[in-house]
């Protein structure tokens, strides 16, 4: 574990006690860990530059050395924050709940596929998009959302005929007003299918 799952480990169990973040519960320790690297990095300035994780990572453990009570206060407002939004943002789905719209979705995200796997410059595409979405204070699965945005405007388009260039400033424009509405919606973003069995093998 690096420096900053440590911190947000504890923090989570802190806000939610409930929670087994190292068990059955590690994707949200992942997607929490994944957001608070590109809130930090939105905020420092490093969104769309060659800053890696690790690098951001060592950055953020040397100026926190230099802050702890900083560190401490912050990380507990922002966990408090994130928390409330995965709570209000994620969704189960058991069993085959609404099967037609996400049958059409899965065929959308099916054809960007292929698209998705060679489109250059996904990395900074990417990054502007989970920008927009924090700048518009949605710090609940930026990467996730970032992503599935991209990839549904792929699917939406990969019949017309537009040069590469034409196709990604096309989709990352759309993603992009798409990303500011869905930043000011209420509700769930994320669905999680989840099989029946998952909850009486939890039950038994």
């Amino acid at each position: 574990m690096n420096f900053v799952e440590i911190f947000l480990t504890e923090k989570l169990k802190d806000a939610d006690p409930a929670l087994d973040v190292l068990g059955s519960d590690r994707k949200v320790l992942q997607v929490a860990c994944q957001d608070f690297t590109n809130y930090i990095k939105f905020h420092w300035e490093l969104i769309g530059t060659e800053a890696n994780n690790f690098e951001l990572a060592e950055k953020m453990e040397q100026f926190f050395k230099e802050n702890p009570q900083e560190l401490e206060a912050f990380l507990t407002v922002w966990v408090g924050i994130w928390l409330k939004k995965w709570k209000e943002r994620v969704k189960l789905l058991i069993g085959n709940q609404n099967q037609n719209k996400w049958n059409k979705v899965a065929k959308t995200l099916a054809n960007a596929e292929p698209l998705w796997r060679g489109m250059l410059h996904k990395q900074e595409v990417m990054e502007l998009v989970v920008g927009t979405l924090i700048k518009n204070g949605e710090i609940c699965g930026t990467e996730i959302l970032s992503e599935n945005l991209l990839k549904m405007e792929l699917g939406e388009k990969c019949d017309r005929c537009l040069n590469e260039q034409e196709l990604v400033l096309s989709v990352l424009n759309n993603a992009l007003r798409k990303a500011r509405d869905m930043a000011q919606s209420k509700g769930p973003l994320i669905f999680v299918k989840i099989d029946k069995g998952y909850y009486s093998s939890g039950t038994e």
